[in-house]
This record gives C-alpha cells, structure tokens and sequence, in this order.
C-alpha cells in the first residue's frame, strides 16, 4: 500500500459512512409511510411479523453498523495522524492533516495557506515520500 492509499483511507470510509446515513435516512422515511389497514376480519397469523417490525429491525441494524464504522473511522483518523505527526516539517503535516484528516479541497488549502495550488502539490509530494505506512493498518 503505497503512502496516498494508506492516508486515503479514511475519506472513503467516511465517504461509506455518509452513504450509509443517506440509506438511513430513506428507510426512516419509508417506515414512516407505512399504514396499517383497520378491519374488523380477523387476520390470520404469520411467523414473519409485520412489515413495519422487519423494517424497523433493518435500520436498527444499518444504525448498529454505522455506529462501527464510526469508530473504526475515529480509529483510523487517529492511526493517520500520529504518522503525520512523525514528519518534522510543520507545513508538510499542515497540508496532510487538511487533505486528509480534515478532506479539504486543493483550491480551499491553497487558500488557507496563503500558498499556490502548484506549491500545495510539491510540498505535499514531498510529505508522501516521507510518510512512513504502519505494516498493519487499523483496516
């Protein structure tokens, strides 16, 4: 695993993360339309329960993997950070820490730097060759 991938991780989790949370949000919503039929026929009885309580099983499960992932992210931040931290030169551990822990855009660390885009990319070049990847990683 090279530098980049190793420092990438934690975007595409988070990334996995916010997807996740969208589907919750879809599957709230679709429990919430759900209606029950009053009738005074009586119902016959069935081993899978109601549709609504497999419903609400399947987002107390997606809310218990999410719940994971977050801390596998915090995790994972965590692990990053302290490889970052082992670089000596601030500016390098600035542009990785903005890129990768906080998933800003180039234009946005240029900015804030007060740098070119051209210059953000060769000191941030420069931090990947030196960026030690941990033999096991958190994922």
């Amino acid at each position: 695993m090279t530098a980049k991938e190793y420092l990438q991780q934690a975007f595409f989790l988070y990334k996995e993360i916010n997807s996740k949370l969208e589907q919750l949000d879809e599957l709230n919503v679709l429990a919430r339309k759900v209606t029950t039929t009053l009738s005074d026929m009586p119902r016959a009885k069935s081993d899978k329960g109601s549709r609504l309580e497999h419903t609400v099983l399947k987002i107390v499960a997606l809310q218990e993997e999410i719940n994971e992932d977050i801390d596998d992210l915090v995790d994972l931040k965590r692990e990053i950070r302290a490889a970052i931290l082992t670089l000596d030169d601030p500016e390098e551990r600035v542009i990785l820490e903005k890129r990768y822990l906080a998933f800003t855009q180039w234009e946005q660390i240029a900015v804030d730097l007060n740098y070119s885009i051209q210059y953000c990319f060769k000191v941030h070049k420069r931090a990947l060759e030196k960026i030690k990847v941990p033999e096991k990683s958190h994922l």
